[in-house]
């Protein structure tokens, strides 16, 4: 507070003005008073200042006096502060923000380790010194985690014996890839199969789906191959498809994937046996070129060594009869899978159908039946109509009839086979091998009489009523 006494011995009016610290002087004092102060005021005097402490403490921070005139403003800004009384008060911050803010940033450091924790486990790999020499070929799982969406329903394409395919987009490469997911559960193997699949990898023609790579983790393998937009050619044949192919597009297909099985077994460095020949691993292209894929069950040697396999692998209906018997796959049992698949191109038919009626059960049986009556073009697939090339479907059934022979030897080639389709070469009449017409209908001369008996031993001792093998690529003796 501000506080202005003055005395006027003329008028003899003593006036007292009181203030804020901050306002100017008022211009009416709070109390007035007119005595004379002769009678109290000496010749020599002190001025002081007194105040009652009740509960409050008074304080002097600046004065000015003056006798015969007015008294010197005092500087507001000069004045001293009040001296502090009582305990010191701590800021709020301090007693409360401290705290709490402390607390926060240590919730902060467990919810960030606990997140660099579970992305670590989610993404986690399994790498191993030997692998250092496929980095090339190695995909990090967290870009195929993050191409497919976290592996959704919505992204998969498919699903099999040997594991699951999902549609992916590579994040910096906006390339669309196609992963399957292959379990594993044994180390035993996993260093010779991961060499076969780079090798596989190097593999480069028109009718391949190329294998870009592999990743893998613990009790999963991911192979990584380019996405074929139109799927498999299986669903065009069996999954009532919005459009039929034409025979003029099967025919193509079928010289296709006949190309692209001679690349494997004579045009590469290495023989390569697909092992696996069926619709479902024929993929289409935007422009309807077949393509050989899913070399999941491929097996690799030396041109000139004798291919060593020892576990039955494949699927019903494709296997040859001496695969089933002896677990060796060879050019041969892939060509025997090629003369199943030219069947089921040309009938439309899968080549074990056990729901059917029990004559066309077998395809091979009843194409084979039809050939001895002299009706093989009855096969023919009912959604063809009457448009298509009556040589090339007699060529294509006759083909696979002779492809699908139970004993190995009379089989032809793929080089053969290819010459056959393109027509550099005619094919012989199939009496030539040794395939009879008469007798009964299922009479197989000189090798076809043993076919029945392959699929019914193959479908109670190794396939136990599966549609499919699915022994483990990665075990010994693969």
């Amino acid at each position: 507070m501000q506080l202005w006494v003055e005395y006027d011995d003329v008028t003899e009016l003593l006036n007292v003005t009181l203030a804020p610290l901050n306002v100017g002087k008022p211009s009416f004092p709070l109390l007035s008073l007119r005595y004379n102060l002769s009678s109290v005021i000496d010749q020599i005097m002190y001025v002081g200042f007194s105040s009652a402490p009740l509960l409050t403490s008074h304080y002097v921070l600046g004065w000015s006096f003056k006798i015969n005139g007015v008294a010197q403003p005092l500087d507001l800004s000069q004045l001293p502060k009040l001296p502090r009384v009582g305990p010191k008060k701590h800021s709020k911050s301090l007693t409360v923000g401290l705290p709490v803010t402390s607390i926060c940033l240590l919730l902060l450091v467990i919810l960030g380790v606990a997140y660099y924790a579970r992305r670590k486990f989610k993404f986690a790999q399994v790498l191993e010194g030997w692998e250092l020499d496929y980095i090339p070929h190695r995909f990090m799982y967290k870009d195929l985690y993050i191409a497919t969406k976290g592996f959704k329903d919505k992204e998969l394409l498919g699903s099999g014996g040997f594991g699951k395919v999902y549609r992916g987009i590579m994040p910096r490469t906006k390339i669309e890839i196609a992963v399957k997911k292959v379990s594993h559960e044994s180390r035993q193997g996993m260093k010779e199969f991961i060499a076969e699949i780079v090798s596989i990898g190097r593999l480069r023609h028109r009718n391949l789906v190329p294998l870009l790579g592999y990743c893998r983790r613990k009790g999963e393998l991911l192979l990584v191959y380019e996405y074929m937009p139109n799927g498999s050619l299986d669903k065009f044949l069996h999954d009532q498809p919005k459009f039929t192919l034409n025979w003029d597009q099967r025919f193509r297909i079928i010289k296709g994937v006949a190309s692209g099985i001679l690349y494997l077994h004579e045009e590469w460095e290495q023989v390569v046996i697909h092992r696996d020949i069926k619709a479902s691993n024929i993929l289409l292209d935007g422009e309807l070129t077949a393509r050989l894929g899913d070399f999941g069950l491929a097996r690799l040697y030396d041109h000139g060594s004798d291919p060593q396999t020892t576990h039955v692998v494949g699927t019903l209906g494709y296997l040859a009869p001496e695969h089933a018997r002896t677990g060796k796959a060879t050019t041969s049992t892939d060509v025997y899978a090629f003369g199943a698949f030219l069947l089921e191109v040309a009938c439309g038919r899968r080549p074990v159908e056990p729901k059917s009626e029990c004559e066309k059960s077998v395809l091979i049986e009843w194409v084979f039946s039809l050939w001895s009556k002299g009706e093989i073009l009855r096969a023919v697939d009912e959604n063809l109509g009457d448009d298509y090339n009556k040589e090339e479907v007699e060529l294509a059934l006759k083909l696979g009839l002779l492809c699908s022979h139970s004993r190995p030897e009379i089989r032809p080639r793929m080089r053969e086979i290819v010459q056959y389709l393109e027509g550099a070469v005619a094919l012989p009449d199939l009496t030539s091998f040794g395939v009879s017409a008469a007798g009964q209908p299922f009479v197989y001369s000189e090798g076809f009489d043993d076919f029945r008996y392959s699929y019914v031993s193959t479908t109670q001792s190794v396939f136990s009523g599966s549609t499919s093998v699915t022994d483990s690529l990665i075990h010994s003796g693969r």
